[in-house]
């Protein structure tokens, strides 16, 4: 069987959090492509969120192969996408920035 390979990097977040809004803003601006689930809708999500950030709901949340990354910084996103994930990335790297 296969290994989960999802298009993009595993985006958690939660209506009204301006934390989430903005490192979206600026993970697109440099052209990582997302794939965004609500924990509000998503009870799955929400306790992959749990039992990565020991026990709370924090968010964004940021799942990029096999590393968890809790309210990152968008250079730690793009890092880590460069070493688990550089398939994501444009061959030239990432596109815009922050």
């Amino acid at each position: 069987m296969a290994e989960y390979d999802p298009p993009g990097v595993e985006f958690h977040w939660r209506p009204g959090c301006m934390f989430c809004f903005m490192l979206r803003v600026r993970l697109l601006r440099r052209g990582v492509p997302l794939v965004e689930t609500d924990i509000r809708q998503d009870p799955g999500a929400a306790a992959r969120v749990r039992a990565a950030t020991g026990g709370d709901e924090t968010v964004p949340t940021v799942f990029v192969g096999p590393v968890a990354l809790v309210n990152p910084h968008p250079d730690e996103v793009v890092a880590a996408v460069r070493t688990h994930a550089p398939h994501l990335l444009d061959p030239d790297g990432e596109r815009g920035t922050q």
